[in-house]
């Protein structure tokens, strides 16, 4: 399994709750340890620099991921809020969040692991309580589980991305195919 996070799903709360990847097979976990938390945080835009992370910012990360994932499904599918998956969101959000500053060279966010996690907690509430909300679709290749927001003319988006799920889906149809299709008879 590629252990590279991947920023796919068109906000930085969606590709926080895909970083439990293949949850309805293998169920791969992408914050093994502090530093790949931390990673994530910086990789994804959401800050620039984290300062340094212990197991339980990674335990209070995951407890976050899952209820955000679980809140994104449910509007995804219309159903009603998990009041537990809300309390866990809420209480993330209500913490102090990353700040940005102005350096002479421009923006920059510095923060500590519990900063960025109310900062993605922030994200989440503003995602699931505005306009993309009937954008949002499940990636159509059957072993990835990750939400997407779909922005494609015509909504006509069918995988999380192209490299990550589309190509090997589209490869794996066009093997299928070549495997039945039958030899020509020659007269």
């Amino acid at each position: 399994m590629n252990l590279d996070h991947v920023f796919v799903c068109g906000s930085p709360a969606l590709d926080f709750a895909a970083t439990l990847r293949a949850r309805r097979s293998a169920r791969f976990e992408m914050f093994t340890t502090p530093e790949r938390l931390n990673a994530w945080y910086v990789g994804s835009g959401v800050v620039d620099a984290v300062t340094p992370g212990r197991e339980s910012d990674v335990e209070q990360a995951m407890s976050v991921r899952e209820a955000v994932h679980r809140l994104v499904t449910a509007r995804r599918l219309g159903s009603g809020y998990d009041d537990t998956a809300l309390a866990v969101l809420n209480h993330a959000a209500r913490r102090p969040s990353a700040v940005p500053q102005l350096t002479p060279s421009g923006r920059r966010t510095e923060a500590t692991p519990e900063e960025a996690l109310s900062t993605v907690a922030r994200l989440a509430v503003e995602l699931l309580s505005g306009p993309d909300v009937p954008l949002l679709k499940e990636c159509g290749n059957p072993e990835c589980t990750r939400v997407y927001i779909d922005r494609s003319r015509g909504t006509r988006r069918q995988w999380c991305g192209m490299e990550s799920c589309g190509n090997r889906i589209k490869a794996a149809a066009y093997r299928a195919r070549k495997r039945n299709a039958r030899p020509a008879v020659s007269a």
